[in-house]
């Protein structure tokens, strides 16, 4: 019950590398989701998230209009903006080592890989939310 696997999104949404950056805009919106691993196939070679791409847009006071930014975007590869080397757990590790990385790097999630690095899940700091609540509904697991 306290291990990754347990709390984690299996079969997360991914996009592939040769993607822009205005379809994982489109994608997340779609799906509402807000982070996206960026697959080779079935590699792992980065992840995007919401903010990366709010910070890659060009800044509001910007003298371009909407259909330019718009159009930049949708020219530039999600490898530009994304993280190369984001943070992974396997789904055996234990739920309070992996909100210890969420907590200490001030993530809002992390990968979940198998043995041989293959995409299986993320766990987000809603679902270690999700966990933390349901564990404390059995009044004896939260006691100190």
């Amino acid at each position: 019950m306290t291990k990754v696997g347990t709390w984690m999104t299996k079969n997360p949404v991914t996009i592939e590398k040769d993607a822009t950056v205005i379809e994982a805009v489109h994608l997340m919106k779609e799906k509402s989701i807000r982070r996206l691993p960026v697959m080779d196939k079935e590699t792992i070679v980065g992840i995007l998230t919401e903010k990366m791409v709010a910070d890659f847009r060009p800044s509001k006071a910007t003298s371009l209009d909407t259909w330019e930014v718009h159009y930049i975007l949708s020219k530039t590869s999600v490898t530009e903006a994304m993280n190369p080397k984001p943070y992974k757990v396997k789904p055996d590790t234990d739920l309070t080592e992996a909100a210890q990385l969420l907590h200490d790097r001030k993530l809002n999630g992390v990968l979940v890989v198998d043995d041989n690095d293959r995409l299986v899940g993320i766990l987000t700091v809603t679902n270690a939310l999700e966990a933390l609540i349901e564990i404390c509904k059995d009044p004896d697991a939260c006691k100190k």
